[in-house]
């Protein structure tokens, strides 16, 4: 018997898990996303990527701005789902929505529960310098990522993995792992544990200030903030009055004080050894390499980036 399932979910994480359960002798009954966006000066509104799929392959689509109207609770109610799978919706689900009777809410998580909770778990384990992380299924409560685990699948992180590269990763898996949940629910066997609250960890959203490169850390954890943060919102520094956004960089042995270029391959001095910047993107200019970039920047050796600013 196959499962009736609504869909929430919003950016490109969402997108292939969506595809594996339409693909699927599964019936999706309407799909859930965030409302369009004005973006660029132009303000033109731009539909989620979710939304943008699920046009191509016809499904219906709804984006409601509140969700716990008694209008909008009715309508979600008359649809009858067995299931309720949740990706990435960007908005945290109301009781009175968890509370409709005969209807399992899901969500797929991009960390190993209970680690990194909350908005931006991806990141926070690539800035973290974790050494795994994964996707968790877990049954939706009204507490913040914390209901019971019905499955999890764990992804190693290499040192110069970075955002992108992971999330497609864990996309992919999750797009595995929701078959495998739904046909568990299917023929009542799939089994939810409590996560340990002891072990909890959250991943608050990232601000961009926040992005800014301290120079006063290990090489290490600059690196990895590069990764974590790239290709969005971009980790960056000023030089010479203008914001530089780095995208790529090695760790490099050398010793100075931080935020001191130590010398003309663009390698700035931290904490603990140093980062040499291999790819780097100026505001409103494309991304390039730092070797051209120095074609036509003169780096002074000695300058400390971190006072300049």
């Amino acid at each position: 018997m196959a499962l009736k399932i609504i869909f929430m979910g919003t950016p490109d994480f969402a997108v292939p898990i969506l595809k594996s359960i339409n693909e699927s002798n599964h019936s999706i009954l309407e799909v859930y996303t965030q409302p369009p966006n004005k973006k660029n000066r132009g303000l033109k509104k731009y539909s989620s990527p979710i939304h943008q799929y699920s046009d191509q392959i016809k499904l219906k689509v709804r984006h409601p701005k509140i969700l716990d109207s008694e209008e909008e609770i009715k309508y979600f109610s008359d649809l009858n789902p067995d299931i309720v799978v949740v990706v990435a919706y960007g908005k945290i689900l109301p009781s009175k929505l968890l509370n409709l009777k005969n209807i399992l809410f899901i969500n797929i998580h991009a960390s190993l529960l209970p680690k990194w909770r909350g908005a931006a778990p991806i990141h926070r384990s690539i800035m973290s310098l974790d050494g795994e992380t994964g996707i968790s299924i877990m049954k939706i409560i009204p507490k913040l990522d914390a209901g019971p685990v019905m499955l999890t699948s764990k992804v190693k992180i290499q040192k110069e993995t970075n955002f992108e590269d992971l999330s497609k990763k864990l996309s992919i898996l999750g797009s595995k792992m929701i078959i495998k949940s739904l046909d568990l629910i299917m023929n009542d066997k799939a089994k939810f544990i409590p996560q340990n609250e002891s072990n909890a960890s959250y991943a608050k959203k990232i601000n961009k200030e926040e992005a800014k490169i301290d120079w006063n850390v290990s090489a290490k954890l600059v690196i990895s903030k590069i990764n974590a943060l790239n290709p969005n919102p971009g980790t960056w520094f000023e030089l010479n009055g203008n914001r530089v956004k780095v995208t790529k960089a090695i760790e490099i042995k050398e010793m100075g004080k931080p935020g001191v270029i130590l010398n003309k391959n663009f390698t700035i001095a931290c904490s603990e050894n140093a980062v040499q910047i291999l790819e780097l993107q100026k505001e409103g200019k494309q991304k390039m390499k730092a070797k051209d970039f120095l074609i036509g920047n003169k780096l002074k050796v000695g300058v400390n980036i971190s006072s300049h600013v």
